[in-house]
C-alpha cells in the first residue's frame, strides 16, 4: 500500500470535515461520503513540483475572507500549506460565454486526480481561483460535482438565476448539468469534488 504524505493527509482530513459539516443536500452528502471513502486508499504521488500562474497573485486576497466556522478556517489554513505544490492551469476550451478577461483571470488546479498532487482517475478534488469580475464559461461534464465555496461569488445551473452560496456555502451539480460561475468585486475561490 502506498503511504500518503502527512501534509496532504491533513488537508484531506480537513476537507472531509468541512464538506461533511457544510453539505446539506442529500445528493451532495452521498457523493462526498463516497469520494472521501475512496480517499482512504491513497493514489500515486506526483513527483513534479507545482506551478503558479499570474492570477494566483489574487490568492492571498481570496483566502483572507473571515469566517466564524472553525472547519472552514482550518480547511483554508491547510490548503495554503499544499498550494505551492499545485499545478495551476487555464481552461483553454470554452463556448464563448466567458468574460473577455477569462483567459488571464482564472486558474484551476487538481489536488487529487489527473495532474494532482496525488494522481488518480476515480475522483477529482480541485480548486478554481478567479480574479475579480471574471465569468467562467457555461460548461458541463458527466461526473456529479459538489462545490464548497470559500469566498464571495455567484453560480448558475442550467438557465436559472445566479445565486450566491456565501463563504462556506455548498451546492451539488447533477451529472451533465450546464453550470457557470462568476466573481464580483473580490476574487472567487471555490473547491469542487467530482465522483468520476
Amino acid at each position: 500500500m502506498t503511504a500518503r504524505d502527512e501534509q496532504l493527509q491533513l488537508f484531506l482530513d480537513a476537507a472531509f470535515v468541512a464538506y461533511d459539516r457544510l453539505v446539506g443536500s442529500t445528493e451532495g452528502r452521498r457523493s462526498i461520503l463516497e469520494i472521501f471513502g475512496m480517499l482512504e486508499q491513497p493514489g500515486i504521488a506526483r513527483k513534479s513540483s507545482g506551478n503558479r500562474l499570474p492570477v494566483c497573485d489574487w490568492l492571498s486576497d481570496a483566502v483572507s475572507v473571515k469566517t466564524v466556522q472553525p472547519a472552514v478556517s482550518r480547511f483554508i489554513d491547510l490548503f495554503q500549506t499544499i498550494e505551492p505544490r499545485l499545478e495551476w492551469v487555464r481552461r483553454r476550451k470554452h463556448d464563448g460565454t466567458a468574460s473577455e478577461n477569462f483567459d488571464d483571470g482564472h486558474a484551476n488546479a487538481m489536488i487529487v486526480g489527473p495532474g494532482g498532487i496525488e494522481e488518480r482517475e476515480d475522483l477529482w478534488l480541485g480548486v478554481t481561483l478567479m480574479a475579480p469580475n471574471v465569468r467562467y464559461p457555461d460548461h458541463f461534464h458527466e461526473p456529479e460535482e459538489t462545490y464548497l465555496v470559500l469566498s464571495d461569488g455567484e453560480f448558475r445551473q442550467r438557465e436559472g438565476d445566479w445565486f450566491a452560496p456565501g463563504v462556506g456555502g455548498t451546492f451539488y451539480n447533477p451529472p451533465n448539468i450546464k453550470h457557470a460561475m462568476r466573481s464580483g468585486e473580490r476574487p472567487l475561490l471555490t473547491f469542487w469534488a467530482l465522483f468520476v
